[in-house]
Parts: C-alpha cells; sequence; structure tokens
C-alpha cells in the first residue's frame, strides 16, 4: 500500500527545476503554466537565487509546479477525472501546507491549471499578510511536546506545524522567536526555518479573503482516492469540503503527525515524497521506521520510484 506526499515551503532550492527540463514535454508545460499564472516558472526554478525563491510568492506555486511535474513523469501521465491512471493505485494523496494543493490536483479535486492559480493566488495573498508584522518560523527538535506547546504559549508562539517525529514548528513574531532561540524548551533544540512569515497561524487571518476569491469559481471533482486533510489527518472524500479546508488551512495549524497516524492505521507499507523530496521522508523515517521511503529529488530516481511503486501498488 503505496502514499504519495508532496513536501511543502522551505524545501525548495535554487536549481530544482534545471533536470526536469531535460525530459520530454517539460519544458512547454511549464510555458504554460508560466504564461497562465504570470510567473516566470523557468527562471526562477533554474536561474534565481535562494533569497529570490524564499519570497512566498514565488516559493509557493513554484513548489507545487515541481511537485506535479516529477508526479506525472513517476505516473506516466497526468491524471484527470476522465482518465485516472496510476493515480488510482496510490492508497492515499497527502501534502504538507501547500502540497496540500499538489495532492488535490493529484486526486482530481482540481485540475493542474486550478491548483496553480489558486496556490498562485494563495503565495500573493499569505506574502501581504506576512509583510503587516515581521514574523517567521523556527523548528524545535526534541523534547517533550506538552512541554515544548506549553513552552511555546509561554513565548506566545503558536505550534503552527505538529509534524511528529519529534519536531515542532514554532511562529510567531521575530521577537518571540529571538525569546525562543535565548530560552529554548527542555532537550531542545531550535533551527530557524527559511520561510518568510507565521504561515498557519492568525498572522494569516488578512489572506482568507484572497484565498476564498480564488477557489469561488472552481467546480472541485470527487477525490479519485484518498486525500488526506493537515487539518485533522483524516480522509476528506467530498471535493468541495477539500477545497474548503485548503481555503481554511493557511490559518490553521498543519497536524502532519495526524496524517502519519492515518498511513499507520490504514497500513501503508511506502511512501514516496514528490520533487523536491527529503523532509517528509526525514520524519517518516523517524515515525514510521517499517515504511520503505523515496525522496524524489531529480529524475534520476525515478527509476528506483517507479519500481517501488509497482512493488506496493497492483494494477
Amino acid at each position: 500500500m503505496l502514499v504519495l506526499v508532496a513536501p511543502g515551503q522551505g524545501s525548495q532550492k535554487p536549481g530544482l527545476l534545471t533536470p526536469w527540463l531535460e525530459l520530454p514535454g517539460v519544458a512547454d508545460r511549464l510555458a504554460q503554466w508560466s504564461a497562465a499564472i504570470d510567473l516566470d516558472l523557468v527562471h526562477y526554478g533554474t536561474e534565481a537565487d535562494a533569497d529570490a525563491i524564499r519570497d512566498t510568492a514565488v516559493a509557493q506555486p513554484l513548489l507545487v509546479a515541481t511537485s506535479l511535474l516529477s508526479a506525472f513523469e513517476l505516473l506516466e501521465g497526468e491524471p484527470s477525472q476522465d482518465a485516472p491512471g496510476k493515480a488510482a493505485q496510490v492508497a492515499a494523496f497527502a501534502g504538507h501546507s501547500v502540497g496540500e494543493l499538489t495532492a488535490a490536483a493529484l486526486t482530481g479535486v482540481l485540475t493542474p491549471l486550478e491548483a496553480l492559480r489558486v496556490v498562485r493566488a494563495r503565495g500573493k495573498a499569505m506574502a501581504e499578510a506576512a509583510a503587516v508584522t515581521e514574523t517567521g518560523m523556527s523548528a524545535v527538535l526534541g523534547g517533550e511536546p506538552e512541554a515544548v506547546t506549553a513552552h511555546l504559549a509561554k513565548l506566545g508562539l503558536t505550534p503552527a506545524n505538529m509534524n511528529g517525529a519529534g519536531q515542532i514548528v514554532a511562529a510567531g513574531t521575530t521577537e518571540q522567536l529571538a525569546a525562543l532561540a535565548a530560552d529554548k524548551p527542555e532537550k531542545a533544540r531550535v533551527l530557524p526555518l527559511k520561510v518568510a512569515g507565521a504561515f498557519h497561524t492568525d498572522h494569516m487571518a488578512p489572506a482568507l479573503p484572497a484565498m476564498e476569491a480564488a477557489v469561488r469559481d472552481v467546480t472541485p471533482g470527487t477525490p479519485l482516492t484518498r486525500y488526506l486533510s493537515n487539518y485533522d489527518g483524516q480522509v476528506v472524500d467530498s471535493g468541495a469540503e477539500v477545497v474548503r479546508r485548503l481555503v481554511r488551512q493557511i490559518s490553521a495549524p498543519v497536524r502532519w503527525d495526524l496524517c502519519m497516524d492515518t498511513f499507520q492505521e490504514l497500513g501503508v507499507t511506502a511512501l514516496i515524497e514528490l520533487c523536491p523530496g527529503g523532509t517528509l521522508t526525514g520524519l517518516a523515517k523517524r515515525a514510521l521506521p517499517q515504511v520503505e521511503r523515496l525522496a524524489l529529488t531529480s529524475p534520476d530516481d525515478l527509476t528506483a520510484a517507479r519500481e517501488l511503486f509497482a512493488a506496493h501498488t497492483s494494477a
């Protein structure tokens, strides 16, 4: 039983699209997407430096585009309501934060172009919300979860991502994060993250109207297979409810720990993280050690990914 997962913001890195452009049809697809969302994905995915792609308005669509491209190569086609293809063999799809837009497209709730248009609006709106107050996020590694969350509350910080495997991401103002760096929870390390805002907190509330407007004309499809929500880690079988949660989630905590609990309850035996993979497979290594894992980082990983896919799915 296989799951496909899509990474979230902070996993982007310079040049992440360069090797994918060598594959047939990718350049044309990216040109179409770039024109549709008024963002040069090829430039940002090949030439732009780390500071340029740290911009939330750029990072989010770039990540969704890259994850979708890697998924289409793995699945040997673009899944749709009329032709789900190999996507129907996947036990469940899930994405971390902005990766939920990738999962929504791969399950047929949104078309890929709809997902990119929504994520473009999402990135812009969240960047604008983040500009109101200087905010950020830091990963808290280790410590007892209850003690960590209590410590964060004492400092006025929000546990924005409950990632499981001993990782909680704190979000708040730069002053609050500085206080956390100086006063760490017991037995924990603190690592600042490369994101430009306190995502999944009340600081993102100003972005909600723009997200609501972005999905207003979308007619969501019924998920082709299981879609797991960051909100509570549960399977959502209504396309309309998936879209409602995509809007709501920008100011609500990510419960990736609960998503991994559901993977375990479903009896998942393998997990493939779409490009740029690494973060979610790392969490799974600690939380789901019995599950085979593979992170897609470039087309060089596709052969191994297809072998793992075939070994853990049935036609």
